[in-house]
């Protein structure tokens, strides 16, 4: 008698998902905007030259002109969905002070990634950056995505630990997945999927109330304490 095989779970009546398309996505305290060399470039870059140092582990930039850059972002922009950005507008004080991107977009296996995510000094750290993030995010998963992706250079522990932080369960590392500036690139991969997105949802959710921050804007409660509880694995390298 023959064993059965082990086979993958079935997904029932599977239709992929649309494509990301170039509309606004807005949230309590910032709107994502389709990237535009002429509206967001200048002003990116003013905020960006306080710090080469977020260039590190990207493949390209520092920009040290306005034109360089103008001209990187009309060639990443120009007839181009994937990978397909987005500036982050602050409502507070109304500027553009950095990007993301959706990138590895699969419908036909419901995954896409988040990616090229490149916030200046004035957007780190800001409830802004964590709501533009949380919102490419409830897209993918309203859209019908069931995986959404995190990548970053394994020697990036800032970024480890904000997709731990996000809820992205980690998933192991690629060594010697790139060659970037020259340099060797291990990748570590952390990914959140469907299942998880009501949990990781409602932790977004009760962090971004008004209430959770005092009056100086600090949180009262932390997301890393809302989502570790969903997470799947955890990041060796990053405690929270």
């Amino acid at each position: 008698m023959t064993e059965p095989r082990p086979l993958g779970s079935p997904v029932p009546n599977w239709t992929p998902p649309p494509r990301p398309s170039r509309t606004l996505m807005t949230g309590r305290t910032v709107t994502l905007e389709p990237l535009e060399a002429e509206r967001h470039a200048a002003e990116l870059f003013r905020a960006n030259v306080e710090s080469d140092a977020i260039w590190d582990y990207l493949p390209y930039g520092p920009f040290h002109s306005a034109a360089t850059y103008h001209k990187w972002v009309r060639s990443v922009t120009e007839g181009a969905d994937d990978p397909l950005f987005f500036a982050f507008r602050e409502h507070g004080t109304g500027r553009a002070l950095g990007v993301a991107s959706y990138l590895r977009i699969t419908p036909e296996a419901g995954s896409i990634e988040v990616g090229h995510i490149n916030f200046s000094p004035a957007l780190q750290g800001t409830v802004a950056a964590t709501e533009g993030l949380y919102l490419m995010a409830d897209w993918a998963f309203r859209a019908g995505y069931r995986r959404f992706e995190w990548k970053c250079d394994a020697l990036n522990l800032p970024s480890r630990r904000a997709a731990q932080r996000l809820g992205f369960s980690y998933e192991g590392v690629f060594r010697q997945a790139a060659v970037v500036k020259g340099r060797n690139r291990d990748t570590a991969w952390f990914a959140m999927i469907d299942r998880e997105w009501p949990a990781l949802k409602s932790a977004y959710a009760a962090w971004l109330r008004p209430a959770n921050f005092d009056a100086s804007g600090r949180q009262i409660e932390r997301l890393s304490d809302m989502t570790r509880l969903v997470l799947h694995t955890r990041d060796p390298a990053i405690s929270l």
